[in-house]
Parts: structure tokens; C-alpha cells; sequence
């Protein structure tokens, strides 16, 4: 199915890239998700178990929602209207502290679904501050969506923390997909204020140690990143990964015109 939510940096242009590196049985296999974001290649795969994970609390938040009280969601969220006023008010409330579970997870999707281009992005204070976005009749509330997210995310543990995690989570045999934030290609591509803490090089080596012990544990892994010299210094020394360079559509930017086609890098064990 379709990812229910937008997010900066979906992998849906390279699903198939991505699941052709896994074991041709991933379907019957446990599967696990360090760095969630929209989970485009979770819900691809639909799988019957496994493990999903983000440091964003309030994404996270949501889906444990959807997950355990969809029906509720559903109810508060269909209050909302699609207007610039509203959308002013909702975005303010949603910065309130202490919302409870399902307000938070309901302003969550209003904001998704109408803010401009599906941003996530918070300031210094680590308030949402992305403006109004400007559509024709968006569908806030995607009710089947929702209850077939409901039933995939039913036998499935959501986390929310370290990516390290996943070392005591997966087992051999499992199946495992990292696409942590990438390594910025040029000083004006680094893209990780979806949470305020960064992900820097020292993060990126310790993501490569955890590779490495992903594979001597037998779980198979593909993970995406930006094509850097960085990047290719880390997995290329070892014969253990196989380093997969291809061209795609960078869909961050907010201008069209500037979201030009970029290089990334699949990297997997399964070799």
C-alpha cells in the first residue's frame, strides 16, 4: 500500500531498487526499520512482524495511534477543516505541550495533509513552523488508509529511540532496511532538521559498525544514502557490503525547479 503519510525524503522511486538487493523471500521474513519516516518500503512490503523505529516522537506517536485507537483518530481528526485560519490555529495548539495521545496524533495528520509540500520541520524551540500549503480539497482523514495501516502495524513493535536497537531486535534471518538522514552532498543539501539534533559523521561511522554486526548476526540489510566520497570511504574498504550508485528525483527542495536529479548509494550484505 501506499505510505499514508508525505515525508521528505520517501524512498517510493526506489522501492523496487531496494527490495530486489533483499532475500527473495522477504515476505516470510521478520522485518525491521530503524529510521522510519513515511515507511515507504515498510508498507510496500507489509510485513507480518518485525520492528519500526524514529527519533521523532511525535511521528512515532502517531503511528502507535493508528496502531491502538484508530478509531478515535479517525473521529478527531474529521473535526479539522481544510482553511488558512484553521490550519494557523491547529498548527498553534499542536505546539501547545502536553496534548494527549490522539489530539497529538490527529493534529499530526491535519498538518501532514495540508501544510506546504508535506514538510516536517521544527524551529530551535522544536515548534512546527511549516506555513499553510495550498491544495485542491486534500483529503485529511484517509479512512481506509488508516484502518489498513491499523491492520499491518498489528503484530508490529513501534519504537521510538537509538537506531542501535535494531542489534538486540533482529535476529538471524530477519530482514533489515536503514535509511538514516543523509550525508549532506554539497553545504546547502543537508537536510535533517526533522529532528533537532542532526546526524553527523560521527553518526554516520557508528551506523557503519552497526552494519557490520548486523551482518556477522545473519540479518540481511540494504541501506540508502547520498553518494559522497564519505559514504563510499566507509562501506567500500570492506568485502563484506556491495556498493550500488544510482541516479534519482531529490524531492526536498521547495522549489520545483531545484529538486534536480541527485546520486545515491544502495548499500547491502546480501551479496
Amino acid at each position: 500500500m501506499r505510505p499514508l503519510l508525505k515525508w521528505a525524503g520517501g524512498k517510493r522511486t526506489l522501492i523496487e531498487n531496494i527490495v530486489d538487493l533483499l532475500p527473495a523471500d522477504y515476505k516470510e521474513r521478520r522485518y525491521h526499520e530503524p529510521f522510519f519516516g513515511g515507511g515507504a518500503v515498510f508498507f510496500h512490503i507489509e510485513p507480518a512482524e518485525g520492528s519500526i523505529n524514529d527519533v521523532n516522537p511525535r511521528l512515532i506517536n502517531f503511528y502507535r495511534v493508528v496502531r491502538d485507537r484508530p478509531a478515535e483518530l479517525i473521529e478527531e481528526a474529521s473535526r479539522y477543516k481544510y482553511e488558512e485560519a484553521e490550519f494557523y490555529v491547529r498548527r498553534s495548539r499542536f505546539n501547545t505541550p502536553d496534548l494527549d495521545e490522539v489530539e497529538d496524533a490527529a493534529l499530526f495528520i491535519y498538518l501532514n495533509k495540508t501544510a506546504y509540500n508535506g514538510l516536517y520541520r521544527v524551529n530551535s524551540k522544536g515548534e512546527f513552523n511549516v506555513p499553510f500549503g495550498r491544495y485542491s480539497n486534500p483529503t485529511i482523514v484517509p479512512i481506509e488508509q488508516i484502518l489498513k495501516t491499523n491492520e499491518i502495524l498489528k503484530n508490529v513493535k513501534i519504537l521510538c529511540g537509538d537506531f542501535s536497537y535494531v542489534l538486540d531486535e533482529a535476529d538471524a534471518g530477519d530482514v533489515c532496511y536503514l535509511d538514516p538522514p543523509y550525508h549532506p552532498s554539497s553545504k546547502t543539501a543537508n537536510f535533517t532538521d526533522y529532528s533537532s539534533d542532526g546526524f553527523k559523521k560521527g553518526e554516520h561511522e557508528r551506523l557503519r559498525d552497526l552494519c557490520v554486526s548486523l551482518d556477522r548476526k545473519g540479518v540481511a540489510f540494504v541501506l540508502s544514502n547520498s553518494d559522497t566520497e564519505t559514504i563510499r570511504d566507509l562501506y567500500q574498504a570492506s568485502e563484506m557490503f556491495k556498493v550500488i550508485p544510482l541516479s534519482t528525483m531529490r524531492m526536498i527542495s521547495r522549489k520545483v525547479s531545484s529538486r534536480d536529479s541527485g546520486q545515491d548509494l544502495l548499500i547491502t550484505n546480501n551479496v
